[in-house]
């Protein structure tokens, strides 16, 4: 398996691998990352649908990229998923996957005239006092300092942020900034979370920090992304003869180690009550997704909360990963992420109204028609003095199919679930749905007196406590991910936000994705590059641009610099005079 970059290699084909006709897959779960790859492996590996075995624990298949309709809770959505124009490899795939909605054209053709013509953008980030605009008006407000520690910690090096904190590198002079409150809430870091994610996360998206404060960096689908991803490309594996197996639990993948080599020999399944062993051989490839954010997700309703009895570990995609970690240095140490339940849980609540009350609320702070078919929210909007930190978003309306006329849903996440609300005297793990939807209208700015009675007969709240959510975020080391094809293995490999591949984030589509594409390629030996990281860390112009956005329009003469610090005087700007260097400069507002 190779990288790269351009489209000579993204317009080709590969040819058909070696002995593909002799070989079959399983693949252990059927998330975003496991559809990835059997995709991948019909389209590049061109390998028979039928020789391909998707095993699902749950009774359908999309693992966190949700969506339903519950006959008796109604509509829920986890979470959503927020996705950029540099996702090469996701919109590698999806441009060979047929969309369901329109016929003779892609997901990916879909996706993009839906965002040419209703491109996304915030009009309100965040508000304080009741449903008040905050006026954060696209600043960042860091300080000097501030600004110096974010370039400190795009500069280390990987090794030296090795299980170091965010609270490691940045001070409360930074935490106060809108850059903060923006990032925070955008991506749910936490101060204990790692400073290498967000290392990381600073530089596969820095070309899009202008977009950060109202969100024109980002785009959506048309609905929730289960109907809108998920279930083309279900339809694509089906339509190619892949086999699903629903209610399949895989407890272990048995190893057998000669040499340097590591071949997966079985499976260990549980289909029901029926105990059930998989003979495999070398020319039997098998793709594990290794943990899972939303493991152990429990829901509550409108007078219920969600109870949450998951202990520390608990949960059957950690217990499986467990067992094969286990077995080999080389698969990972899954308890650095899913033993501190404490630091990786969130809540979030999906609200449908029911009449046109507290959509007005709505289109007070969105100032948009939230029923016109187009962008609503443009992603969340904070609520600043929430002492749940409480965000809420509604994407393009209806965000279900099946959602009828005058209703919206919206999504709702509290990144403190352990204190009290501001309206609702308890933490918001302790809290109804019909709590939850109280609280949200008190941040709205409903008349006190007509909260409950708005929140009772007005909406439907489903809450969701999810305690693994930010797990892939706990600070980390080397080799506490397992890389994605494991050194010596022949016919394993391993998928999704817990496998580990070079430059790119986690808790993206675009990480599933190119896990999967990774691993296909590698097993197969598919002679085709997998599109490389897209590479604006290293283009001065972006580095420039984005600088020139962070100090909010200042010019490098006002500030102090670290480094560099004759650089702005008399005579070295007489040097750069009429260079290309000066005109980089004054291009991006930095002189």
């Amino acid at each position: 398996m190779y990288y790269s970059n351009g489209n000579y290699e993204a317009f080709a084909r590969p040819e058909k691998p070696k002995d593909v006709d002799k070989k079959s897959a399983y693949l252990v779960g059927s998330g975003l990352a496991a559809l990835s790859a059997a995709c991948f492996l019909v389209r590049d590996g061109q390998m028979k649908g039928e020789r391909i075995h998707v095993l699902e624990e749950m009774k359908l298949p999309g693992g966190a990229c949700d969506g339903i309709e519950d006959p008796q809770k109604g509509f829920i959505v986890r979470g959503g998923r927020e996705m950029e124009n540099h996702f090469e490899c996701l919109w590698d795939l999806f441009r060979s996957i047929p969309s369901i909605e329109t016929e003779g054209v892609s997901v990916l053709d879909e996706y993009y005239w839906l965002n040419k013509h209703d491109p996304n953008y915030s009009l309100m980030r965040a508000s304080v006092n009741r449903g008040e605009d905050a006026h954060t008006d696209g600043k960042f407000a860091l300080s000097e300092k501030a600004s110096m520690e974010i370039i400190q910690l795009f500069l280390t090096k990987d090794e030296d942020l090795y299980d170091k904190t965010i609270d490691d590198v940045f001070d409360e002079e930074f935490y106060s900034s809108n850059f903060w409150l923006y990032w925070q809430t955008m991506f749910a870091f936490e101060k204990w979370h790692s400073a290498l994610e967000m290392k990381l996360y600073i530089q596969r998206f820095i070309h899009h920090i202008g977009g950060l404060p109202d969100f024109s960096a980002l785009k959506f689908t048309k609905y929730n992304q289960y109907e809108s991803l998920i279930l083309p490309m279900v339809k694509y594996l089906e339509d190619h003869g892949v086999d699903f197996q629903y209610d399949t639990q895989v407890t272990n993948v048995v190893f057998e180690f000669q040499g340097g080599k590591k071949t997966a020999k079985k499976l260990l399944c549980r289909h029901g009550a029926e105990e059930k062993t998989i003979e495999l051989s070398e020319n039997d490839l098998v793709f594990v997704t290794n943990g899972s954010c939303t493991e152990n997700s429990s829901l509550g309703d409108d007078t219920h909360a969600p109870e949450q009895r998951t202990a520390d570990g608990e949960g059957g995609c950690w217990t499986l990963w467990k067992n094969i970690a286990a077995q080999s240095e080389d698969f990972g140490h899954p308890e650095k992420f899913c033993s501190s339940i404490g630091k990786t849980n969130w809540e979030s609540a999906t609200v449908t109204t029911l009449d046109n009350r507290i959509p007005n609320y709505i289109e007070k702070m969105c100032k948009r028609d939230p029923f016109s078919g187009k962008v609503v929210t443009g992603g969340i909007i904070t609520i600043k003095d929430s002492n749940w930190l409480m965000s809420f978003t509604l994407n393009r309306q209806p965000h279900f199919k099946a959602q009828p006329d005058g209703q919206l849903v919206a999504w709702v996440y509290g990144l403190y679930t352990d204190v009290p609300g501001n309206y609702v005297k308890k933490p918001m793990k302790e809290c109804t749905g019909r709590e939850i939807t109280e609280e949200w209208l008190y941040h709205m700015g409903a008349p006190v007196e007509d909260i409950p009675e708005l929140a009772c007969t007005g909406a439907h709240c489903i809450p969701c406590m999810m305690p693994y959510i930010t797990a892939f975020f706990m600070p980390r080391s080397k080799g506490d991910r397992p890389n994605v094809v494991p050194d010596g293995c022949v016919n394993f490999a391993f998928i999704g936000q817990f496998a580990d591949t070079v430059r790119d984030t986690v808790f993206t589509t675009e990480y599933s994705v190119r896990t999967a594409m990774e691993a296909v390629y590698t097993l197969l030996d598919v002679d085709r590059g997998v599109p490389e990281v897209f590479g604006s860390c290293y283009d001065i112009r972006v580095l420039l641009d984005s600088t020139s956005k962070m100090m909010d329009g200042k010019k490098l003469s006002d500030i102090k610099l670290p480094f560099g610090a004759g650089l702005l005087e008399k005579k070295a700007l007489k040097k750069i005079s009429g260079t290309v260097i000066e005109e980089l400069l004054e291009r991006y507002h930095l002189i």
